[in-house]
């Protein structure tokens, strides 16, 4: 497999001009805004941003790289947590906390994990996939978490609380409607509210 050829200066101030810009424009209008705007506010032509980000969701990908990136780490380091089902509903809330980064990256992300394609936002979709596998996979092999459970389902759903905090614009949405999922993915004696009412024998 070749590596890729660095840029040239001016294309590299090119590319990090158009992903400053995309940030801001997202910040301001969403993960829809104008990729003629961004285009603009970097100072480069449309067919400049093209040659770099071919798709609105290769861009996309690149700017929520970082946050991506934090998200598959702190799943690696939720495998070390005790309870294995309360690591996966932590897990699920920061990557919540990472899909309303901007308005409208919920929907662009979920079209991520339902489609099969080797680009940019289907790729970076994947890496989550895996990191909320391996948690999901921990806490069923502790007999926490249901064995029917699917990790792009739980992804997909904590995608749909996300959306519907921002449409009712409720941040308590959230945590009451994954509170609602997890009570549903738990096997009964794992509830919180089942090991309370358990007695030791």
């Amino acid at each position: 497999m070749s590596t890729p050829r660095p840029l040239r200066v001016d294309a590299k101030r090119n590319y990090d001009h158009l992903i400053e810009a995309a940030e801001a424009e997202f910040e301001k209008h969403g993960a829809e805004a104008s990729l003629e705007a961004i285009a603009k506010r970097a100072g480069v032509g449309i067919g400049t941003l093209y040659r770099h980000f071919p798709t609105r969701d290769d861009l996309i990908a690149k700017v929520v790289s970082s946050g991506t990136e934090a998200i598959c780490a702190l799943g690696r380091e939720l495998l070390d947590d005790p309870l294995p089902a309360d690591a996966l509903h932590r897990w699920l809330l920061e990557l919540v906390a990472h899909q309303t980064t901007y308005r409208g990256l919920t929907a662009a992300l979920a079209n991520g994990y339902v489609k099969e394609s080797n680009s940019e936002l289907c790729v970076t979709c994947d890496h989550i996939a895996k990191a909320g596998a391996a948690l999901l996979e921990r806490a069923q092999a502790a007999g926490e978490i249901r064995r029917d459970a699917e990790v792009r389902e739980l992804i997909l759903t904590a995608h749909s609380a996300a959306w519907i905090a921002e449409q009712t614009k409720d941040p308590g949405a959230v945590d009451r409607l994954l509170g609602i999922l997890f009570d549903g993915l738990r096997v009964i004696d794992a509830r919180p509210s089942a090991r309370k009412r358990k007695r030791p024998s």
